[in-house]
Parts: structure tokens; sequence; C-alpha cells
């Protein structure tokens, strides 16, 4: 028999029973043992298949509620990191801030701005400007995109991948598993750029993740660019 002052809480508040998920089973399960295995307990069954729409609603929800709290951190990510880039009054700045304060905002281990040019990159000039700065032959940035084959060139391509070379990470190619590639556009007449963020996570960046924010951020970062090199 059920306590006296138990039972006389559960008469005055059956909405405690509704609304325990387990309870309900239970007294389900209960219901239709009494039964026998001869019956079926047709409402039984639609409760269950409701039981697992709702289940499945639940966990679309929970996706749907942290992809949205994902997106809102990495677009308030890239905007920090922006503000950061447009802070410095020189080149030589600008890159060291892109090195430092944009890379540890963005979270990569790694950034590279690639510039083709015919200029030898043993220019004392530009030795000055740190390793940030790789200056490729005129073809470099499609070939480094696309790897060698003959496939067109995204914008932004984010991959897996285990640098053959130290040609350009230099002394941190052995810890770069992944990389965003945004492929820079500095307007007619000059040759093409590319900025490469480098991380040691391979999970990092990979082909199925958005680019829209990373292509944002290329489209700053281009017309930035453009400032300095007029």
């Amino acid at each position: 028999m059920i306590d006296p002052d138990t039972r006389d809480l559960l008469i005055a508040t059956p909405e405690a029973i509704l609304e325990d998920r387990d309870l309900m089973n239970a007294l389900i399960g209960a219901n239709e043992r009494q039964m026998g295995s001869n019956i079926v307990d047709l409402r039984g069954i639609a409760m269950e298949r409701l039981e697992g729409r709702l289940d499945r609603l639940e966990d679309t929800h929970r996706t749907v509620i942290a992809a949205a709290y994902e997106n809102l951190a990495g677009t308030n990510q890239v905007h920090r990191a922006i503000m950061q880039m447009l802070d410095p009054l020189t080149f030589e700045d600008f890159l060291k801030t892109v090195a430092s304060e944009v890379a540890a905002t963005l979270r990569v281990d790694c950034v590279r701005l690639v510039l083709e040019s015919v200029q030898d990159d043993h220019d004392p000039a530009l030795r000055r400007l740190g390793e940030v700065l790789y200056v490729g032959e005129p073809g470099f940035v499609s070939a480094y995109i696309s790897g060698g084959r003959n496939v067109p060139l995204r914008p932004v391509v984010l991959r897996q991948v285990l640098p053959q070379s130290d040609a350009l990470y230099g002394d941190k190619a052995g810890y770069v598993r992944s990389e965003a590639l945004l492929k820079l556009d500095f307007g007619t007449g000059r040759l093409p750029g590319m900025l490469v963020l480098g991380a040691e996570d391979p999970h990092q960046f990979k082909s199925t993740h958005g680019t829209d924010l990373l292509a944002f951020f290329a489209g700053v970062f281009e017309r930035t660019m453009r400032r300095w090199l007029s």
C-alpha cells in the first residue's frame, strides 16, 4: 500500500506524475503487464512512437542551439581579429600584429602571408618583416592551393595536411596538421596573394566546415593589403 502522506501528495499534485517520463513509463509498463500478452495496447504503441519523435526533436533542438552558439562565437572571434588587424599604422607593425594578436584570436598556430613576386626573398628589406611574409615566384599560390592539379580554385580552401617541406612554414612545418588557405586579390595589374592559417589540431580546418566567416575575413584582409601595396 502507498503511504497515506505520499498518496495525498500525489492526489494533490497529479501533474508531477505526468511530467516525470520515467514514472509514466513505469505506470504504462505495469498496465500492459496486467492486460496480458494477448492484448495489444494501441495507445501504448502510439505513446512510444510519440516519445521517440520527441527524443529526436529534442536532439535536433540541442544541435541547432549548439550550432547557433558556435556560429555566434566564430563571428565574434573574426570581428575581434579584424579590429586588431586595422589598428597598426605601419606595414611592419601590421604583419607583426597578424602573426601575434590576430593569430591568437583566431586560435591558429601559424600565419603566413604569401606574396608572388619576381623579387628575391633574400632582400634585407623583406627579411626585416619577419617570417610571417613568404615571397613566392609567380604561380606559387595557384600551385599550392591546387596541389599541382588542374582544378578550379576556390577563394577559401580548408584541408587537413601534413607539409611535405618546411619551405612555407619553416620550423613549424612539423606541427601543422590542418590549414586554411585564403586566396587574395590585390587588384588589377597585381599578382595574387594568399593568407595561410596553420593549426596543430588536424580537425580545426576540414573540407566539410563552412567558409563564410573566413571569406569575409579574407575580403577585409585583401582590402587592407591594397592600401599598403599602393
